[in-house]
C-alpha cells in the first residue's frame, strides 16, 4: 500500500497516511479538526531510479543502429 501525503487547507497541516489507492481522502484534519478540508499533495521528495542495464535504458531490446553492421555500399550481381 502506498503513503499518500494530504494537506489541510485550513490550517496547512501536512499528514502522511498509508491507505489504498481506492481508500476515500481523510475526513477531517487530525491537527485542527475541520472536516472535508484535507487535500492529496504530490510529493517532491520521492525518488524513482532503474539501476543497471535493461530495456529501460534505451526503450528497446535491439542494439543501436550504429551499432549494427552497414549494408556494402557497391552492388553486387546474385543472377546467373
Amino acid at each position: 500500500m502506498p503513503i499518500y501525503e494530504y494537506i489541510c487547507k485550513n490550517c496547512a497541516n501536512k499528514e502522511e497516511i498509508f491507505q489504498k489507492i481506492m481508500d476515500p481522502k481523510p475526513e477531517f484534519c487530525n491537527s485542527c479538526g475541520a472536516k472535508k478540508t484535507m487535500e492529496k499533495v504530490v510529493s517532491s521528495n520521492t525518488m524513482f531510479q532503474l539501476k543497471g542495464g535493461g530495456w529501460y535504458n534505451d526503450l528497446y531490446s535491439t542494439p543501436k543502429p550504429e551499432a549494427l553492421p552497414k549494408p556494402s555500399q557497391g552492388k553486387t550481381n546474385t543472377s546467373k
